[in-house]
C-alpha cells in the first residue's frame, strides 16, 4: 500500500468527495441536510489532523490535499450560498479574488526563487475560521427565520470581509519578505 495512504489522508478525500453533496443540497433549498454535511465535513478537517498529529502519520500528499479540500469545500459552500442567493456575490467575489491572488503570488514566486513552502499564516488561519463562521451563519438564517440571526448575518459579512483582506496582503508581506532574503545555494 502507498505511504500516502493512511487514516488522515482517507479522511481528507472523504471531505473532498462530501463537496459536491454540500453544494448540491443548498442548491436544492435542503438547507439543513447541506449545513449538518458542511459540518460532518468540517469535522473531518479537525478529526485528520488530529490524526495525522497524533498518531504521526504526517505525510507530503495530506500537506497537499489537506488545503486542496479545505479551499473546495469553502469555496464551493459560499459560491453555493452566493446561487441560491443566501449571500452576497461580492463577499464571495472578494473570498475567491484573495485566493486567486494568493495562489497566483505563489505562483510567482515558485516561478523566480527556490522557495517551495508556503505555511498558513496567523491571519490566513483566523481567514478562514471567520470565513467558516460567516458560512455558518449564513445557513443558520436560512434553517431558523429570526431577527437575531439575521442581525448577526449582517453583522458578520464586515469581519468576514476584514479578515480576508488582511490575510491577503498578510500574505504578500510575507511573499516579499521571503523573497527578500539572501539565498544560499550551498
Amino acid at each position: 500500500m502507498p505511504a500516502w495512504v493512511n487514516l488522515p489522508n482517507l479522511l481528507t478525500l472523504v471531505r473532498l468527495c462530501m463537496v459536491p453533496f454540500v453544494i448540491y443540497f443548498i442548491q436544492a433549498g435542503r438547507y439543513t441536510l447541506g449545513a449538518s454535511l458542511f459540518g460532518a465535513a468540517a469535522f473531518t478537517d479537525i478529526l485528520d489532523g488530529a490524526a495525522a498529529r497524533g498518531l504521526g502519520l504526517k505525510t507530503e500528499a495530506g500537506a497537499y490535499l489537506d488545503p486542496i479540500a479545505d479551499k473546495c469545500l469553502l469555496s464551493g459552500v459560499y459560491l453555493a450560498l452566493a446561487m441560491a442567493h443566501l449571500a452576497p456575490w461580492w463577499l464571495v467575489a472578494l473570498i475567491f479574488g484573495r485566493d486567486i491572488y494568493i495562489l497566483a503570488g505563489a505562483a510567482v514566486v515558485m516561478l523566480f526563487t527556490p522557495i517551495r513552502r508556503f505555511p498558513p499564516s496567523v491571519w490566513g488561519k483566523v481567514s478562514t475560521f471567520v470565513q467558516v463562521a460567516t458560512a455558518v451563519v449564513w445557513m443558520a438564517r436560512s434553517i431558523f427565520a429570526g431577527r437575531v440571526l439575521e442581525l448577526l448575518s449582517l453583522a458578520i459579512l464586515w469581519p468576514c470581509a476584514a479578515f480576508t483582506l488582511w490575510s491577503g496582503v498578510d500574505y504578500t508581506r510575507r511573499g516579499v519578505s521571503a523573497c527578500r532574503k539572501p539565498i544560499s545555494i550551498y
